[in-house]
This record gives structure tokens, sequence and C-alpha cells, in this order.
């Protein structure tokens, strides 16, 4: 689907709140002229803007996910996710947090022995690091 048939499908299914309200804004227009009577013209609108177009915008907001996965500030390494809850909570010091987030480097050093080019530790050791320093902020 291009050129026009596709910019007007696009257009639909990502701005349909746009083309919504045009119409009802010409509905509101139009619908004094064809009946003669000048009230329909506010009714119309209010109707249509007020009423209508917020119910269809909540009805077809996408709902979010309560996915703990899907968090933004998880890492996706459960351990790590972990260690910073409890250092965020108060469970553990900062040399206790800095003592076990050295020991998981450790253990995910060894795992990453096996790539030969010896970038993903490189990868972990810097995420981490940045992982500290905003904790630590």
């Amino acid at each position: 689907m291009t050129g026009l048939p596709g910019r007007i499908a696009w257009n639909l299914r990502h701005r349909w709140r746009r083309v919504f309200a045009l119409c009802v804004v010409g509905a509101g227009v139009a619908a004094p002229l064809l009946t003669g009577v000048w009230w329909w013209l506010p009714l119309v609108w209010f109707f249509g803007l007020v009423i209508v177009l917020p119910v269809f915008h909540v009805l077809t907001k996408p709902v979010p996910e309560d996915d703990a996965d899907d968090r933004a500030d998880a890492t996706g390494d459960p351990a790590l996710d972990a260690l910073r809850e409890r250092y965020a909570r108060g469970d553990i010091d900062e040399q206790e947090f800095e003592r076990k987030l050295d020991r998981l480097l450790e253990t995910e050093d060894a795992e990453t022995v096996t790539d030969p080019s010896g970038d993903v530790a490189d990868r972990v050791r810097e995420s981490v690091r940045r992982e500290v320093d905003r904790i630590r902020e």
C-alpha cells in the first residue's frame, strides 16, 4: 500500500483523534445548514468533542503491563536487580554492596571467558559501573 491510500490508512491508524475531531467540526457546521436548526452546531460539537472523543481515546489507549521484567530500571540480570533493591531498601551498606557487586562481576567474567572477542565482559563491567553510579546518586 503506497501513495495516497497508504497515507490515508496511516493517518487513520495513527492520527484518528485529529480525523475524528475534524469530522465532528464538519458535522457540527453542516448540521444547522441541513436541518435549519441553529442549536445543532453546539450540540454536535459538545457531544462529539467533549463526550465521545475522550471516551474513544480511553477505550483505544493501550494498557501498560505491570511486569517486573519490563521496568525501566531493570537491568535484565536478576541477581544485579536483587542486589540493587537490597541496597536501595537499606538492607546492606555500601561496602557490602560493592563486595557483592565485585563477586557478581567475577562470576560474570568467568561466564564470558568463552567469548573470544572479550568485549562482552567489558560491556558487562561498564553497565554495572553505570548502575552503581546511578544508585549512588
